[in-house]
């Protein structure tokens, strides 16, 4: 906060990464990715981290209680719907965190009433019973009325007014299914400050959804009317079009300061550090164009632009790229590189490691720049987002590949698997070697799982190029997915293939429940 900063100003950062972002269909995170994301939030200043929802699975409780633990600055929040069991299971979760929060929510809209089958006195009543009981566990209680955004303006303010009284601190405003516009978002807060008695004891949030490419927009908007807590996540990751970005929320109040006066607590620049390590958990690529983390967000190919850039940055540039994170290097990687130059790099590309992890990605990176005579930017983002394949305690691991192709059909693939520590082979045939290769895999892991996506991508130029390779898989309803990066790319293909797999190991184990 600078002398000039109001406490007025401040906007609460609400970050729901680990449980909305979570729900993304595909994006399934283990306990060990859930503390690293929660540890780096937690270190950039994130005011308030939704770490899951504990009634949902024994995963979700456990990564919820174990965040609670390990936080030392934001304040832990977890989600539970509206009745007693998993509003005492939430608070189980939560009760050891130096700052906890109950979230809890009920949809109050036409649509949503009819899901519990209450009637709006019967809903209200339950509003009142179940937010007086958070409150009597935790002093810092949010209460949502999910899809408040196409909810009837005066039953509205009436549970609105119920939550208050019965005791929430926060109140969340979400557009659970991204329905609205500006101005509609800041009318909604505006009408609700004014309407509401006990409406200037508490902290409005905006919890925003991008079905229509608004949430940014959306969540702005709210804050000049008054909102003070913006929730969000990272690379605006969630279910269906994602929420609002973090990132581009926090920016834009930071770059445009002159027309939005508020701040936040972020330290912004731990943006692309942030941007980098949960597109490596979730499996979910950073489109270029993505304002802010996206890999053309600082880059400039018009002519024009380039002769603008060297005369002076800011001529097409409107924040620089250290502040989120960005920073230039002269160091070249190669084959005679050691681990200091390797940290200093990765470290400039947003990624502090731990002296064993450390250990770990430099034998990786040798063994890359064997293969490679320059090791590029892009070849070590590309070589860490892998550094979750294959790892040591994957049920399924991948051994040995060997495959062979051309003109001549069937082509083949001889494949060994390490399963739960187990060695077993197998000579598989297919249209073409990555057929070949994933039917190999069937043969040695059975499941009932359907490719739904397979893309290669060249993370540089050259016949040498590491390739990128995404799948995404479902089984069941249930939906993961897998990437793995090499310059072979069948290997790179049954890596990521394997990385599905063992995450849908994973996703059997949880269960799905509703979101604000």
């Amino acid at each position: 906060m600078t002398a000039t900063d109001k406490p007025q100003d401040r906007v609460l950062i609400f970050d729901t990464t680990l449980r909305d972002g979570e729900q993304s269909p595909g994006a399934t995170m283990t306990l060990g990715e859930k503390l690293q994301i929660a540890t780096l939030l937690d270190d950039m200043g994130v005011d308030i981290i939704e770490a899951g929802f504990p009634i949902a699975s024994e995963g979700d409780f456990e990564a919820v209680s174990k965040i609670a633990e390990l936080a030392k600055n934001s304040v832990i929040c977890g989600l539970s719907r509206a009745n007693f069991k998993d509003i005492d299971r939430c608070w189980e979760a939560v009760k050891h965190a130096r700052q906890p929060r109950i979230h809890t929510f009920i949809g109050t809209s036409p649509q949503h009433r009819a899901i519990p089958n209450l009637d709006m006195d019967q809903m209200a009543e339950r509003i009142d019973e179940t937010v007086t009981h958070a409150r009597n566990l935790c002093d810092n209680v949010q209460w949502s009325p999910m899809d408040a955004t196409r909810t009837e303006h005066d039953y509205l303010c009436r549970v609105i007014e119920i939550a208050i009284k019965a005791g929430a601190t926060t109140i969340n405003i979400p557009d659970t299914v991204g329905y609205t516009a500006p101005g509609e978002s800041a009318d909604l807060i505006r009408m609700l400050i004014e309407r509401v008695p006990g409406a200037d004891e508490i902290i409005f949030a905006t919890h925003c959804h991008n079905d229509l490419g608004m949430a940014t927009a959306n969540a702005l908007a709210a804050v000049s009317a008054g909102a003070r807590q913006i929730e969000c996540t990272i690379n605006g990751l969630g279910e269906r079009a994602g929420n609002t970005a973090l990132e581009e929320v926090v920016m834009a109040m930071r770059v445009r300061k002159d027309i939005m006066p508020w701040h936040t607590g972020i330290d912004t620049t731990k943006i692309m550090q942030a941007s980098r390590l949960v597109s490596t958990v979730s499996g979910f690529s950073v489109q270029y164009n993505k304002a802010i983390v996206g890999k053309n967000a600082f880059a400039h190919e018009s002519g024009i632009h380039q002769d603008g850039m060297l005369k002076s940055a800011d001529t097409f540039e409107i924040m620089r790229p250290e502040d989120v994170g960005l920073t230039e290097t002269s160091i070249v990687m190669g084959k005679h590189s050691g681990r200091a130059a390797l940290r200093s790099k990765l470290e400039n590309l947003g990624y502090k490691l731990g002296d064993n992890q450390l250990k770990d990605v430099f034998v990786r990176f040798k063994e890359l720049a064997d293969r490679k005579k320059e090791v590029y930017d892009e070849d070590l983002v590309a070589l860490m987002q892998d550094t979750g394949t294959n790892a040591a305690n994957d049920t399924i691991q991948v051994r040995r590949l060997r495959v062979i192709c051309g003109t001549e059909a069937p082509q083949s693939a001889e494949l060994t698997l390490s399963v739960d520590g187990v060695e077993h082979s197998v000579e598989a045939t297919g249209d073409g070697p990555v057929d070949a290769a994933f039917n190999a895999v069937k043969q040695l892991v059975e499941h009932e799982a359907k490719l739904q996506l397979y893309q290669v991508h060249a993370v540089t130029e050259g016949t040498d190029a590491q390739a990128t390779v995404s799948v995404r898989m479902e089984e069941g309803g249930k939906i993961v997915t897998g990437q793995s990066a090499d310059t072979d790319t069948v290997v790179a293909s049954v890596k990521a293939y394997v990385n599905a797999l063992n995450k849908l190991l994973v996703r059997r184990l949880k269960t799905t429940a509703p979101a604000a």
